[in-house]
């Protein structure tokens, strides 16, 4: 299992930015795909995730609203819609794939590099 992960960048204050996350390899239905995000000095700290037929998903209380995952499936890709970015979403951001549509990142079992995403204020 391979995870690919793109997108990040410097974007100002109320910008947006689309991360991608594509995984190389054998498919399950059974898999999810989540996001994580570390900033600087901080805890890991789970941003997102969803399940591979993508009909379900979950989000931090903090990301609601402004942060959408989705994926396509003929291109084994999720994304991360991200709008209305803040200077506190500053972090280097992995995707993470597992069995469960869990919040913990103890959960997921591959991991992806890191994309950082900067943002300017």
């Amino acid at each position: 299992v391979q995870l690919q992960a793109s997108g990040g960048g410097l974007v100002q204050a109320g910008g947006s930015l689309r991360l991608s996350c594509e995984h190389l390899g054998r498919t399950l239905s059974s898999d999810r795909m989540g996001w994580f995000r570390q900033a600087p000095g901080k805890e890991r700290e789970f941003v997102a995730a969803i399940t591979w037929g993508g009909e379900r998903t979950v989000y931090a209380d903090s990301m609601k609203g402004r942060f959408t995952i989705s994926k396509d499936r003929p291109k084994n890709t999720v994304f991360l819609q991200m709008n209305n970015l803040k200077p506190e979403d500053t972090a280097v951001y992995r995707c993470a794939l597992g069995p469960s549509l869990s919040t913990w990142s103890s959960d997921y079992k591959y991991w992806g590099q890191g994309t950082l995403v900067t943002v300017s204020s």
